[in-house]
Formats: C-alpha cells, structure tokens, sequence
C-alpha cells in the first residue's frame, strides 16, 4: 500500500486539507479497486485518529468504525459509518469537535454516540445496527473497549442467529422486490439488487453465525468486481449513486479499461449471477441447519456443512452449526437412475457413477426439476469434475432428459442456473457461451439473451398439450435466438446454428428440419399478422409456404407466443394475438388438405413379428419376445431398456393389462405401436411393440416379467389392485404445475377405417394403464395404437371400433372421450 503520510501534518492538528488529499487519491495513476478502498480507508483512520487526538477525548472512550468502512471498503464517495464509543459520562462537546471537523470536509457522516450496552441494545432491537457492528474496527482510543464489543456483538449474533437469519432473509426479499435481479436489468442497482453488494454482506453476516458459509468459489472475485464498478460510478458521476445508468455506462467501461457498454454489463451480470447463486446455495443450507434445530427437518442432516470456508477446510459454520446436528441416518428417496431426493435437494445416489454416465447430469437436472427441486451445490460441482462430455450424436436418452427438464416449466429455473453455475451448460452447448449474460438493449426485452431463451421454454412447456410434438417446441423456445451472438440477422444465423445443434443431438433429419424452420421463421407469424392485410390471399401463402404443414404450423403458433410473453408485457396483447390466431386459422384451413391423407400405413411386419403372431395364432396364447438394449448403443455400459413383443389373440382389456404389468415393474414406455394381424387366417391377432426404460435403471429378470404377464393375462394376477396398494403406499412429494391431459377425437378425415382418440398429457407411472382400461371400460376395441412419450409429455393416438369393427358415432367416440378423460383425473 501507497504511504498516506504525505497530506498529513506530523501534529495533532490531523491533515491541513483532507478533502484536497482525497481528491489527489482519487485521481492519482496507480492502482484503484481493492487498494485504493483501503487506501482510502487508511487516510481516513489517520485523519479521524488525529482529530480524534486534538479534541481532547478522555480515557474510556474510542472512535469504531462500522459498516463498509469498517470492512475498510470506502468508494469514492462513501459514507463514513462512525461510532464513538464511551465509558460513563461523556463531555457533551467532545462529539462536536469530532464531527464538524468532517462536515465542513464535506464527507459524508453517518455516526452515532454510544456506550457499550447501548450499542448492544440497539444491536438486538435493529438488524442493521447490527449487521453494522459485525464489521466494527477499531479507528481511535482506547481498543480494548472496541474488542469488547466486537465479541459482545457477535456473541450476540450467534446466539440469536435462529430468529435473527430469517428477518435478514426478508430483508433480502423485500430488496430484490424492489430493485429486481442486478443480473437481468439495463440500469441496475449494484448494491441493492438481488445479486448485488448487500447480497455479499448477507453471506458475510451468515458466514459469521457459524451456521453456514458460502460456497467461495468465484464469490470473492464477484465482489471486487461489483465494487470496481461502483467506484468507477461515483467517479465519472462524481456523486454517491448505485444505479447505472445508461448515460453512464459508456464512461464507466472506459474508466474501467473495458471494451465497452455491453462487456461491462456483461462482467456485471456475471458477477450477479454468481453472488445471486452463492446467496441461494447458502440460505438453503441455513434452512437446513435451522429445521434441523428446530425438529421440523425430516431427518438430521448425516454430515457436516459441505462447503469450504474461506480459509478452506471445513468453515466454522460447518464445525460448530451443521455438526451440532449432524447426527442420525438422512431419508434418501430415489427420484431416477443414480439420483436420490436428500433434505430437499436431488444427490447422486451411492451406487452412482458420474465418470461413467455422461447422462447423469441431464438426468439429475430432469429429476429434480420434474420434482419441484434443485441439485444439490456439492452435486453440481462432482457432476462438472466427473463426468465426461456426452458423445456425439447425443443418446436418446440424453435428448429425452433435456426436454424432461426443459417441460418442467418454472421449476426448470433453479436447476439450469445451478448447472450453468458450474460451466455443465455451456458443455452440453458450446453456442451458449456466445448469448450467456449478452445484454438486450431494447425497452421491450427484460431479460439478457440467455435468460429470455430459458423463459421461452418456461412458457412453452405451459403449450405443450397444442402440439403433436412437445419436445420439438421446447427445444426451438431453447435455441431460437442463439443466433444473437453472431453479427447480421439473429434469425438466418440462428438456423444455422441449429442445424448443427439438432445433429449434435441426435435428432433424425425431418426433426432437424422442423427446427430450423421453427428458427429462422419465429417471428414470421406475428410480423406478418401485423404487418400484411390478413384478406391478401399472399398474406397466408407468405405462411403456409414456410411451414408447409400443421404441425409445422401448430409449433410456430405455440413459439409464437411463448416468444412474446418471455419478452415482456409490451410484446404480447389481446389484439397481436388475435390478429395472430386469425391467419394461423387461415393458414390451418389453406394447409387442411394435405392433412386429409391421413396417418402412413403401417409397415410390413418383420419375421421377429410374424413368428410370434404365427405362435399366438396356434397355441392361442401369448408369445413374447424382450430384447435387452445394452449401453453398447447408447455410449455406456448398463442395461438402458427393453424392446419388448408381444403376441397374443385378441380379447378384451388387453392393452390396459399389459401396461399395468409393466408399470408394476417400474418400466417406463418410451413408445408403444399395437396392430392386428391374421397370419394364418385362424382370427385376430394383436401385436404390440413397446420400448420401455427401467425407472431406477435396474431392469427385471426377463422370466419374471414374462410370468407375471401370463399370470395378469390369465386373471390370476390382479394388476390394478396391486398398482393402487403401491401407489397408496408411496410417500407422496411436491409435485410441478403441469398443462391438463387434451382428450379429443381427430376430425374422420384422420382414418377411414377407424375413430381416432387423442391423448396429450404429462406422462406419469402406470398412465397408459388408466388410458388402456377406460377402453376396456368403454367396450371399444383397439386395432392400432402409436404411443410416443417425449420427454414429460405423452402424445398418443388410438384407433378405434366398436365390436362390429365400425368407427364410432360421434355421440359414442364423445364419450370414449369422456370416460378417458375422468380416468386421467
């Protein structure tokens, strides 16, 4: 550090001219940030000392600073946080003779006059007053008075840490109200937003509880950074302001030697979202701890505080706040493969391992977030050191699983900051890093580029129910504007991008294409709607050109939307969306004809299929056929799934009681296809292909399984009532608001033959069980059925008869529809 002697006169008279030697400081070459505030701060103490010396201050009494100066972090135009503090009967004057001395300086002076039980009373009746003295430093007289009451002050805030950590939690939510999150805002508060410097104290204040500390990594750097912007902001406006504002941050970044507005806002965000972070990390673990405390916690936590302090090993706050609870065994709930539920957050499993399984940090973000939950701090950062980059194309189920996470709507939002916390976004997709903190300029936007992206698959995943496929439109809401951090038009670069990333995903190429045209023509829709005259018979053709089909079109409407709404109230309004409803209904109505060709026909069956058709056919029994998908395809090891066929002669109930039997094995359908066959002529037969996924990746014994599906087929096992006693008997947890299931009959122009139900709904265990026997209940049979799960979604098409083999009125298929509808609840 600098000498500060040099503005000084050796006497007690204290610096000729403080404010000319703080101004000299202020606008010398040298080092700034971090030095300069404790530069600051010492020449302060010199001239408070000095003053303090001159004004004939008897035994008993010393100046204590408080607050940021008491941290020694003075900015440039910070106030002077100061007590004076006594013993006994104090010469009225001797504050006066401190003070004026500072005022005429023109600093700005926030003091007080106390004895120590004072300070101590004001303490426990005002947290702030407290958090204040947590910082107390001895400037002045007598130290062994300001020792005393540090320890008395944080005696006290450990003491009453239970009750005093939630009024500062609330403190910390009425602020963020208020100021909103420092790492989304054009002109944010860099001290009192979420994520701001307040945020930083916050962590210090709970770290010196000992019952909790932050995770430090990158925390320290946040904060100098913070700070770094905030003294370069009172210097170009010469004022103690907080906010930056636009007109200033073009200054700023100059100040700062940063290239300009927008990287400056960049490494502001930055900053933000790792406070933010750290700030939501630690006061789970408070909860924790205080739950714990107080027997409210399910159980007592196993271990101590997982987290480093910041001289590392294990903090203070895991030795004396998690360890005072840290007895017992911890309730683990398994939630998928290698991730179990633990005091409120998903964990790996014991057995997990992340070196092996480059799914399993898609697969913990999807399970927590389909349960309501976030990953664990400590799980996030073993998954980033772990595990290995997905290979390319991704597996299936690796597809499956971000689409899982990306369905859970808001409850998507802890987990991906979690993960783009420790860098596993920007590994899963390397174009992120070109939109991830970008600011948008542009009164309409609230969000940076990255955010906007992740609310747009927020939004959409409430759309899902619109569409044939969910999983394609959570996917393009996900990457519709990646194109922004490339020069020229975000739409054209975007759908480059997303060729490239659909491929990488392992998307088959009529998805891929389905993508790109989602992209590049996300704004079509309503820039048309509201630009062109909807009777130009050119303004519908200008959209069925680019879609070129309903579903195509179903997904632009939905990104259409979810894109306005994540923007910001501005974007979206009664009006734009009938305007945007009315040429969508055009549009549809131009495209209807080629929709009324109807589903492809099936393909020839293959030998695999036919010998077991042939086998039902003859013994008039089920024939079955299970084929283990191994990681050999998938990139790993373990089993992944089952292909499973199954022949057998028709009858009643069918479907339904094979999905209960698979449900009870904890197996997942992946996909379903159910046709009729009649290979020898001797009557039906009905063939069913499934692709199922073992729940927690342990798949049955194939024997098993095939008995239990002779027995539930025989009668002699009742599947339903086994289901319902497991179900009864499971703990229930927090579930995730999800979009009502979508029941409907297609238009007959969807088959000929048949009438056919559609069902679009979250998926959940034994789903297709309740769709199966609400048939059964309805006395309609099942000639075909094409299952498809996508992600959380399930989006299924049956075609149906009655027992003649017509298709259904409209009055019966009514009420088919009906019965399957109160069967999904």
């Amino acid at each position: 550090m600098a000498s500060h002697t040099d503005d000084s006169h050796p006497g007690p008279a204290g610096p000729a001219d403080p404010a000319a030697a703080r101004a000299r400081l202020l606008t010398a070459p040298g080092p700034g940030g971090r030095d300069r505030r404790a530069e600051l701060s010492a020449r302060t103490d010199d001239w408070l000392a000095a003053l303090f010396a001159s004004a004939g201050a008897p035994a008993g009494t010393a100046v204590v600073a408080v607050g940021g100066y008491g941290r020694g972090e003075l900015s440039p135009r910070s106030d002077l946080d100061v007590l004076l503090l006594h013993e006994g009967r104090l010469d009225p004057a001797l504050p006066e003779r401190l003070w004026y001395p500072v005022w005429d300086s023109g600093a700005a002076l926030d003091h007080a006059v106390r004895t120590p039980a004072e300070a101590r009373a004001v303490a426990a009746a005002d947290l702030k007053a407290q958090l204040g003295l947590l910082d107390a430093r001895h400037v002045a007289g007598d130290p062994a008075l300001t020792a005393a009451l540090r320890s008395t002050v944080l005696a006290d805030w450990r003491a009453g840490a239970a009750g005093r950590l939630p009024e500062l939690r609330e403190l910390g939510r009425e602020r963020a109200e208020r100021h909103g999150e420092l790492s989304f805002l054009l002109e944010p508060d860099l001290k009192e937003a979420k994520g701001g410097l307040r945020d930083v104290v916050a962590l210090d204040a709970i770290a010196a509880s000992w019952l909790a500390d932050a995770p430090r990594e990158g925390l320290d750097a946040a904060a100098l950074r913070l700070a770094d912007v905030r003294d370069a902001l009172h210097l170009v406006t010469g004022r103690a302001t907080e906010r930056l504002a636009l007109q200033d941050q073009d200054q700023v970044a100059e100040r700062l030697g940063v290239l300009d507005a927008d990287t400056l806002l960049r490494q502001v965000y930055e900053a933000a979202r790792t406070v933010a972070y750290a700030s939501d990390v630690t006061w789970r673990a408070v909860d924790r701890v205080l739950a714990a405390r107080s027997g409210r916690g399910r159980r007592p936590l196993r271990r101590g505080f997982p987290f480093a302090g910041p001289f590392g090993g294990a903090s203070g706050a895991a030795r004396r706040g998690a360890g005072a609870v840290a007895r017992g065994a911890v309730e683990r709930r398994p939630l998928a493969e290698g991730v179990v539920e633990q005091d409120g957050e998903a964990v790996l499993a014991q057995g997990a391992r992340p070196a092996s399984d480059p799914v399993l940090p898609l697969r913990a973000a999807a399970a927590a977030a389909q349960n309501g939950l976030t990953v664990s701090h400590a799980t996030v950062r073993r998954l980033a050191a772990e595990c290995r980059p997905l290979p390319v194309p991704w597996p299936d189920e690796a597809r499956e699983q971000l689409v899982t996470l990306l369905g859970a709507g808001e409850a998507c939002l802890p987990v991906w900051e979690a993960l783009e916390a420790e860098g596993l976004i920007t590994r899963l997709l390397p174009d992120w890093e070109r939109v991830r903190c970008r600011p948008q300029r542009n009164a309409v936007h609230r969000w940076t580029v990255d955010r906007h992206l992740v609310e747009t698959a927020v939004r959409a995943a409430a759309m899902t129910r619109r569409v044939a496929r969910p999983d394609l439109l959570l996917v393009a809401a996900l990457l519709h504007d990646l194109g922004k951090g490339w020069p020229g038009d975000h739409s054209e670069a975007g759908e480059v991008i997303v060729r490239d990333v659909a491929v990488r995903m392992g998307f088959d190429p009529e998805s891929v294409e389905t993508l790109a045209v989602l992209v590049r023509h996300h704004l079509t829709l309503v820039d048309t709607a509201t630009r062109r005259d909807p009777d130009d018979p050119a303004t519908v053709e200008a959209v069925t050109k680019v879609v070129t089909t309903l579903p195509r079109l179903e997904l632009l409407r939905a990104l259409t939307e979810a894109d306005a709404l994540a923007t910001g109230p501005a974007a979206w309004s009664g009006w734009r969306a009938s305007l945007v409803d009315g040429l969508a209904a055009r549009a549809a109505a131009r495209l209807a004809g080629d929709a009324a060709a109807g589903p492809e026909p099936a393909a020839a069956p293959t030998a695999e299929q036919e010998r077991l058709a042939v086998e039902a056919a003859r013994t008039g029994g089920p024939a079955l056929s299970l084929l283990a998908q191994t990681g050999a395809e998938t990139a790993g090891t373990e089993p992944m799934g089952v292909r499973l066929l199954l022949a057998v002669p028709d009858r009643p109930g069918l479907l339904g009681t094979v999905a209960g039997v698979l449900a009870l094995h904890r197996l997942a359908v992946r996909s379903a296809g159910l046709r009729e066959l009649d290979p020898i002529g001797a009557g039906p037969v009905l063939l069913l292909s499934w692709t199922v996924a073992a729940e927690f990746g342990e798949l049955p014994e194939a024997a098993r399984l095939r008995a239990d599906l002779r027995r539930a087929l025989d009668g002699s096992l009742d599947v339903a009532r086994r289901l319902a006693e497991r179900d009864a008997a499971a703990p229930r947890r927090r579930g995730i608001p999800t979009p009502p299931p979508v029941v409907a009959v297609a238009p007959p122009v969807a088959s000929a033959n048949a009438t056919v139900l559609e069902v679009r709904a979250h998926d959940a265990p034994g789903l297709l069980h309740r769709v199966g026997r609400a048939l059964d209940g309805a006395g309609v049979r099942v000639r075909t059925a094409h299952v498809s799960t996508l992600g959380a979604d399930v989006v299924d098409a049956f075609y149906l008869t009655d027992a003649e083999g017509r298709p259904l009125s409209a009055r019966r298929a009514g009420e088919v529809a009906a019965a399957v509808r109160a069967a999904l609840g």
